[in-house]
């Protein structure tokens, strides 16, 4: 088991990017950006000679931004998700250390708790 202060603090530049995206689109200025576009968008269609083109517009630039938002968020969610199993492990494995053999077993049986070994 690992335990998180056993776990390294080095993040990749990917990780670093989601994590600096999450931020970024978690902000009401972004919201705001995003309702900025659609407003931008509508008028649009006095320029544009074909309503097609103008909707293909909204669709592509919509659909990018919510791809790679997707999967930027998606790395975030994961990296936390995996923070927190970590804690309620550590948690979960000092809990066992101070109960009865059996209550310790129980335990360890409910939440998924592997046997550590000691030396």
């Amino acid at each position: 088991m690992t335990f998180p202060s056993e776990v390294s603090g080095r993040k990749g530049i990917f990780d670093r990017m989601a994590d600096h995206a999450s931020a970024w689109v978690s902000k009401a200025w972004f919201f705001a950006a995003c309702v900025l576009l659609v407003v931008l968008w509508a008028p649009s269609l006095l320029l544009l000679s074909s309503v097609d083109t103008w909707q293909l517009i909204i669709n592509t630039v919509t659909t990018i931004i919510t791809f790679l938002l997707m999967a930027l968020l998606q790395n975030t969610h994961h990296r936390a998700d995996a923070a927190t199993q970590q804690k309620l492990n550590a948690i979960a494995a000092a809990l066992a250390a101070t109960l009865s053999e059996p209550e310790a077993r129980e335990l360890r049986e409910a939440v998924g708790l592997e046997q550590v070994e000691s030396s």
